[in-house]
């Protein structure tokens, strides 16, 4: 039988409702009656004591707000009653302690992987077309339709056939799309093609940041090889980007086809030969097969986005048993968003195995805020409408569940955004809290698959790493099927605890990283791709 309310950390001063609760309504939770003073929808939580003005909100164990004014036991904490409000951390005040779990069922299990000359293991075989600038996003996209209909031959979708029919003055219903075979020419890698809007017209800076984010992406083991195009006076030139991924791979085996506009004359001399040598790299690309290998040579980004209340006590929690266990026999995972992680720095910074890598978070993330607040905002500020309607009313609340996804083991290194994960264990990485951009640097960092938890449904995928996306309750996975790969609903429910939620989620990554499973984002050929640009436009 599902229970009604919950109160995360003993510590805690508010209590969540998990379902929906009248005015009115007694409710009993470890041996205190608590009355609701007025309707209460799940997700929200209300005051398990009085509070007064000025009194702290404690969730997950942390400060999580502040009320503003008085507070009655049974009434629902609301943005109107509580304002953002976290502890401040100066510096480590201590070394967290980390009991491992038992992962005798997980050290010897493997997956099916694209092992590449360096020693990573992909998940996919990608052969990746991007530009430099984005003057060349035409041609990629011109490149990006003639591959696509060579290679893959696509039938016409349910939603193409609807149009036609309707042109034809047919019916006005849906039309089912038709069944087909694999109709690719070349069945062992798929060509994919991003486009974005830097390169030049920022500040150097960002553009540097951009090269050092496509050499990530290059020396990701997902990608096989790659074409570059360039305009040839732009910010981002090829020397700049050859030399980043030459600092981060000096002995790249990986081809790499690269054309210039301005070097090359015409359009049509220049997509000639592109079109030539890129064919001749992915032909023998094609050849590379999946092989075994350890799951320790997977590399999982874990993020979130649409949260709603139920994210930190049910699909991040979840997250967080899944990369303890990667941690413990020896893979890699990388926490990113530090917006999301205001509030909760105490912690992670006493969990940094380094003090280093403590002082460069804390660094991070003051340097981070101050970025905000000049333009006239603030991490308080995060909290989008949808968060806050689905009982997310602070930075601090949304953070301290955000943090979830990270489980309890040991940091290992605080990477900041472009530098490429090398070691096994809980990586912590900068990047921002919108969801595109943060996936885009975590695979730029090195993620083979990326774990994305929602409550409110996101379509976000990559072009380069499959994209799981996790939904914290069961209505959204029912709703939005055709998004969600895997229901954590099933902790708020009851039918599974955390430990049990992770093992099923980590056998189904180990069959996505195998190619046996397609991601919902895959299968819908969501390939997301915005750079993250910390200065301004000039």
């Amino acid at each position: 039988m599902q229970k009604k309310v919950l109160k995360v950390n003993p510590k805690d001063n508010v209590i969540v409702a998990l379902l929906d609760l009248p005015a009115g309504e007694s409710v009993h939770l470890d041996g205190t009656d608590y009355t609701v003073v007025k309707d209460i929808k799940a997700k929200h939580k209300f005051a398990a004591v009085d509070f007064e003005d000025g009194d702290h909100i404690i969730m997950y164990g942390v400060i999580v707000g502040k009320a503003n004014q008085s507070i009655k036991k049974g009434e629902v904490i609301t943005t109107e009653n509580v304002k953002h409000q976290s502890a401040k951390v100066e510096r480590k005040t201590e070394t967290l302690g980390w009991t491992p779990p038992n992962v005798d069922k997980w050290k010897d299990r493997t997956f099916n992987g694209y092992h590449r000359e360096d020693g990573q293991v992909g998940t996919e075989n990608v052969w990746l077309f991007f530009p430099l600038v984005f003057c060349e996003n035409k041609n990629i996209e011109t490149l990006k339709d003639i591959f696509e209909k060579e290679l893959l031959h696509d039938k016409a979708s349910k939603h193409q056939l609807l149009l036609r029919s309707l042109l034809n003055g047919g019916a006005t219903d849906v039309v089912e799309e038709e069944k087909e075979e694999d109709t690719r020419i070349f069945k062992n890698i798929d060509v994919r093609f991003i486009t974005h809007q830097g390169g030049c017209g920022g500040i150097r800076q960002d553009a540097e940041a951009l090269g050092r984010l496509f050499a990530g992406y290059v020396n990701n083991p997902n990608v096989a090889g790659a074409t570059v195009l360039s305009l040839g006076c732009q910010n981002l030139q090829v020397q700049i980007f050859m030399d980043a991924l030459h600092a981060l791979a000096p002995n790249n085996k990986k081809p790499i086809v690269v054309y210039e506009q301005q070097k090359s004359g015409t359009i049509d001399e220049m997509l000639t030969g592109v079109i030539k040598d890129s064919y001749e790299g992915i032909k023998q690309a094609n050849n590379i097969e999946r092989k075994p290998a350890p799951i320790t040579k997977l590399n999982i980004g874990l993020e979130c986005g649409g949260s709603d209340g139920f994210s930190g006590i049910s699909a991040n929690p979840v997250l967080g048993e899944v990369s303890d266990i990667m941690a413990a026999v020896g893979g890699t995972t990388m926490l990113a968003e530090f917006p999301e992680l205001c509030g909760v720095e105490q912690e992670l910074v006493n969990r940094c195995i380094n003090d280093e890598d403590g002082v460069k978070f804390l660094q991070l993330m003051k340097d981070f805020e101050k970025s905000v607040v000049a333009a006239g905002s603030g991490f308080d500020m995060n909290p989008s409408p949808g968060n806050i309607k689905d009982g997310l009313i602070t930075d601090a609340m949304k953070s301290a569940g955000a943090a979830k996804k990270g489980g309890a083991a040991p940091i290992v290194e605080v990477l900041d955004f472009t530098e490429y994960a090398t070691k096994p264990g809980l990586n912590l990485l900068c990047t921002p809290g919108n969801d595109a951009e943060c996936t885009t640097a975590l695979v730029g960092s090195g993620a083979t698959v990326v774990l994305f938890t929602t409550g409110l449904g996101t379509p976000m995928g990559n072009p380069i790493s499959p994209v799981v996306k996790i939904s914290s309750n069961t209505v959204l996975s029912e709703k939005m099927s055709d998004i969600i790969d895997f229901n954590a609903g099933t902790v708020i429910s009851g039918d599974k605890t955390i430990p049990e939620a992770a093992d099923e989620l980590l056998e189904y990554i180990i069959k996505v990283a195998s190619g046996a499973v397609k991601t919902k984002a895959d299968l819908l050929n969501q390939n997301d791709f915005i750079p993250w640009r910390r200065g301004v436009s000039l």
